[in-house]
């Protein structure tokens, strides 16, 4: 599944989350761990050098600030947050293809899929599974112990040993940790 991940991101390609409940705040979760620094500095003069060239240009009473403030980030993005698009859009065409509609509009082949569902058997989460599939994306996923249709689905999934939602989701904590923590020694280690 790690290697999945890292495949999309040194393709210049981005991760995509999403579940439901507090499968939501770990897609969330997961994002804000990669957008900024978790562990390790991410200096943008080591990651981005051509930022800061172009910034000197453009915005040079600004570079220093930038170079206080900004981190290096690895592309991430969560469908869960986009408040206004999920209520019209489970309002004015179904709650089925929230999360389908975004992979929609804004998955790329190459990108990848991260979906959660402690069931595994989300409709809105497999909808988006389905969509991603058609275009190219790759699918891992955390579910639990049965993994229900997401496990079938997927190009990777890891199902924990549990049943109930909220000691799966314990379990999945660590492992995204690790990932995340995995992705930031690899693009940002030494």
């Amino acid at each position: 599944m790690t290697e999945k991940i890292f495949d999309g991101f040194r393709r210049g390609n981005k991760l995509i989350t999403c579940g439901n409940g507090g499968s939501a705040a770990d897609a969330m979760h997961i994002v804000g761990e990669l957008m900024k620094s978790f562990r390790l500095p991410r200096r943008i003069e080591n990651c981005r050098p051509e930022f800061l060239q172009r910034a000197q240009e453009l915005f040079p009473s600004d570079v220093e600030f930038f170079k206080a403030n900004l981190q290096g980030a690895l592309p991430a993005i969560s469908l869960v947050g986009e408040t206004a698009l999920l209520t019209a859009f489970a309002n004015d065409v179904t709650p089925r293809l929230i999360f389908a509609q975004q992979i929609f509009g804004i998955g790329r082949s190459g990108d990848v899929l991260l979906a959660i569902s402690t069931s595994g058997n989300s409709e809105n989460v497999l909808f988006a599974v389905e969509v991603a599939k058609i275009m190219g994306i790759t699918v891992v996923a955390m579910t639990g112990r049965r993994g229900g249709r997401l496990r079938h689905l997927s190009d990777a999934s890891i199902c924990v040993p549990a049943d109930e939602a909220h000691t799966i989701q314990e379990f999945h904590l660590p492992i995204y940790h690790m990932i995340c923590l995995a992705a930031e020694n690899e693009f940002f280690g030494d």
